[in-house]
Order: structure tokens, then C-alpha cells, then sequence
């Protein structure tokens, strides 16, 4: 079977050929016109700035009839354009298009001037003479299989329509050029591979890159929220900072540590971008991750169902009559989730402040003023003396471990030395956190006065 031959046609003559019937645009199985104004406009600028067109496919027959295999929709358009009297719309990006423009002078002499000409609004026919050649004298290339019939015809036009078209989030991506490589990045990352919810099928879509975007949007740039991914992505390209990024990737990384399997289902293609902002929210709170991670346990399996906004809705009641990507949905769900998560920290953390007071007999309130200066002093300990993967660093056994730093300050004695060996020869803890704390304070007790005779 001989190989396609190639032929190039300037674009005046490939539409006349068209029009005539030489090349039909009408195969049996070939689809509709689908091509929407903003394609047409598009392809229109790409004539008239001199720029790519891939070939149309052609299939002659043993008459020399030709029929479009591939290409039918952009012949379509560009015979609109040319012949139809088509209109440019507004919404056209990149309208100014660059030409020289001819000029004589006087006496007749002609020069050649840089000159922009703006497109929106326009016709063929309002083109200055110099585009409309600039048109017409386009080449455009096609590949042609000869010796076809029907058969063949409809064969080729399966094979090169077998694809699929860009999905919105995908095309929305092309309008954030400047920061596509740290996105790119990021979508790689091991909380979007193993902590979020999302099909592959989604990942293909461009559904994670949406969800970066609009995360971003709604950390920073709230007050200027899109609703259509394409405006978002094109915000985001004209006003965002490294900073954003840069810190947006580090909260992903502190969160894939502390997301389990049984939450993973809150950070799905539809809400992942809402939770995402309220950690935004939380890391300002300067507490432990595992707090989070708790809480969203806590808003599962509870609070999900039971706590309800001041408009008396359930989170997932917010957005059934709006769009989840309106304004004021997302404004009301944070706000829930926000106060939601306050509580639970106030209750939690009210928790350890009356389990430490009640065990060592301290006036609650002077233990919660200090309560700051002792969870970092525990954290700092846990960092130098207790091995990672220990079973004493458990959020479980967290209150006796406050406990003892608050007991180690009230009897001024130092408390590195006896928990640097209690952990290496202890990995395990009572589940009774009172009945654990009073082991370990024996068991520091034991030790102080054995190295205090020593000593």
C-alpha cells in the first residue's frame, strides 16, 4: 500500500475547493460542526499570526474526489471566517494582531509601517487589505490517502478521531504558564498519591490541578474568588507569589503524615480544597497536626451528621441548592467547619489542662496560662529522647507525658536523662492514662533517688 502523499494548499485555494466540492466536508460518518466561538476565534488568530496548524487529513477517491478524514471542524471554521460573514466575539484573548502596514507617500513611494490591529468585533471583510492576505495566503498542509472508498473513509475518519478532547480543567491549565512547573510538582506529591480520594480517572482530568488552584485561590486570594476554573487559573497566573506555593507544599507534607485511611474520604475532588483551607486556618494555631488529623476523625464519624451552621444545615446540606463553587457556599461551610474545629481544640486541650490539675493538684487556670511553655518543652523532649515509632509518642499516652514535664517543673528537676532511658527500655504504656502517669512518676521517683545517692 503506497504511503500518504503530502500537498499544500495557501488557504484561499483550499477553501475555494471546499466551497466547490472538490474536498467534501460531508462523509457519512463524519460529526457535526461542534466547535464553539471561542475554538473558531482561536484558530482564526493562529492564521493570522502565521502560527501552527496541524494537516487535514484527506481520502481521495479513484475519481480524485477528496473527503476530510480529520480536520472537518476546523475547515468548517475557518469558511465561517472567510465566507460567512462570522464576527470575532469579545471574549477573544490575544486580539491584537501585528502587521505591517503598507504606506506611500506623495510621490508614490511605498514604506512599511509596524502596526497593531485589533480583531474583537471584526469580520473578514473588516480586515485591513494586508491580514486579509495574510489569510488567504496561508499554507496549509494536508496528507492524503489515495485509492479510498467509503469503507476506507469512514475507517480513517475512526482512527484519527479516536481521542479524547481536553476536559475544562485541563484546558483551564494551559492559563497558568508561569507556575505549571511548581503545580506539576505538587500533583506528584505524597498527599495527592496516597491521603486524597480521587479516581485516576479524575487525576487524568486535571481534577488535582484544579483543586491545587483553587485552594490557592481560596487561601490567598478569597476576596477575588473565581467560579470557573478558567478565570481562576488565569488569576492565579497574574497574582500569585512563590511564597503561596512554597507554603502550600509544606502544609501537604506536614498533612500526609497525620492522614489515615479512615478520613481519607473527607479530601475527595469536590471538598478537598475546603479542607485544605481550613489546615491553612489551623497551622496559625500552632498545635500539633495529629490535632487535625483528630478533629477530622471527630467531624466524620459525629459531627458530620449532628452539628449543624446558624442557618440550621448539616455541611453537607450547605451546597444543595447552590453551586459548590459559589462564594457564599464555601464562605458558610468554612465558617461551620472553622468554629466546629475551635471547640473541639478548646475541649481537647481543656482536657489535658484538667487531667495535669486534678493528678498533681494545680489551680486549673495557672496551668493554662502556662500550658504553651509545657506542650513545647514536651515536644522538644519527645525530639531528643524517645525513638520515632516508639509507642509512648501515641496522641493516647499524651497526657501522662505533659504530666510529668508539669510534675518535673513543680519539683525543679530535670527530666531528660530518666525519660531518655525509660524509653529505651519501655515501649508501651498503660491505656489508663492516670494509672500511667502514677507508673512513670514512681518510675522517675525510683530513678532520681538511685542516681541522687550515686551522685
Amino acid at each position: 500500500m503506497a504511503r500518504p502523499r503530502k500537498q499544500t494548499y495557501t488557504l484561499e485555494m483550499y477553501l475555494k475547493k471546499n466551497m466547490k466540492g472538490d474536498i467534501d466536508n460531508k462523509a457519512d460518518v463524519q460529526r457535526n460542526f461542534a466547535w464553539n466561538n471561542e475554538q473558531v476565534n482561536e484558530l482564526v488568530v493562529t492564521v493570522l499570526t502565521d502560527d501552527y496548524i496541524p494537516p487535514i487529513i484527506l481520502g481521495e477517491e479513484e475519481n480524485s474526489k477528496l473527503h476530510i478524514v480529520d480536520g472537518g471542524c476546523r475547515t468548517a471554521a475557518l469558511i465561517k471566517f472567510r465566507h460567512m460573514n462570522y464576527k470575532i466575539t469579545p471574549s477573544i484573548e490575544n486580539s491584537m494582531i501585528s502587521y505591517k502596514k503598507k504606506v506611500r507617500d506623495k510621490n508614490g513611494n511605498i514604506s512599511y509601517e509596524d502596526t497593531l490591529f485589533n480583531i474583537k468585533n471584526k469580520t473578514y471583510e473588516k480586515l485591513p487589505e494586508e491580514l486579509k492576505e495574510r489569510f488567504d495566503e496561508y499554507q496549509i498542509e494536508t496528507v492524503i490517502h489515495e485509492s479510498c472508498d467509503s469503507y476506507k473513509i469512514s475507517r480513517y475518519i475512526k482512527r484519527y478521531n479516536n481521542h479524547v478532547a481536553m476536559s475544562t480543567d485541563q484546558k483551564a491549565f494551559t492559563y497558568i504558564d508561569k507556575f505549571a512547573n511548581r503545580i506539576r510538582k505538587i500533583v506528584d506529591s505524597k498527599f495527592f498519591v496516597e491521603c486524597c480520594e480521587c479516581s485516576e480517572k479524575d487525576k487524568t482530568k486535571g481534577v488535582i490541578e484544579r483543586i491545587i488552584v483553587e485552594t490557592l485561590m481560596c487561601m490567598n486570594h478569597f476576596d477575588n474568588w473565581k467560579t470557573q476554573a478558567k478565570s481562576a487559573f488565569k488569576y492565579l497566573n497574574e497574582h500569585a507569589k512563590e511564597e503561596e506555593f512554597d507554603s502550600f507544599a509544606n502544609y501537604l507534607h506536614r498533612l500526609e503524615n497525620v492522614i489515615t485511611d479512615d478520613i481519607k474520604n473527607i479530601f475527595n475532588k469536590k471538598d478537598s480544597f475546603v479542607f485544605l483551607t481550613l489546615f491553612d486556618k489551623f497551622a496559625k494555631l500552632e498545635m500539633e497536626d495529629s490535632n487535625f488529623a483528630e478533629f477530622l476523625k471527630e467531624f466524620n464519624e459525629n459531627m458530620r451528621t449532628n452539628k449543624k451552621n446558624k442557618k440550621g444545615l448539616l455541611f453537607d446540606e450547605i451546597d444543595k441548592d447552590l453551586s459548590t463553587k459559589d462564594k457564599q457556599v464555601i464562605t458558610d461551610k468554612l465558617e461551620l467547619l472553622e468554629n466546629l474545629m475551635l471547640e473541639f481544640l478548646r475541649d481537647k486541650q481543656t482536657d489535658d489542662e484538667t487531667f495535669i490539675a486534678e493528678n498533681l493538684n494545680i489551680d486549673v487556670e495557672t496551668l493554662r496560662n502556662e500550658m504553651d511553655y509545657y506542650t513545647e518543652t514536651l515536644n522538644k523532649l519527645e525530639e531528643k529522647t524517645i525513638k520515632l515509632g516508639s509507642k509512648l509518642l501515641e496522641k493516647e499516652n499524651r497526657k501522662s507525658l505533659l504530666a510529668m514535664v508539669v510534675y518535673s517543673f513543680r519539683e525543679d528537676i530535670d527530666l531528660d536523662d530518666w525519660l531518655a532511658e525509660y524509653a529505651q527500655n519501655t515501649d508501651t504504656y498503660i491505656i489508663d492514662q492516670k494509672q500511667n502517669f502514677l507508673h512513670m512518676k514512681a518510675d522517675f521517683e525510683q530513678y532520681y533517688r538511685t542516681h541522687k545517692k550515686s551522685a
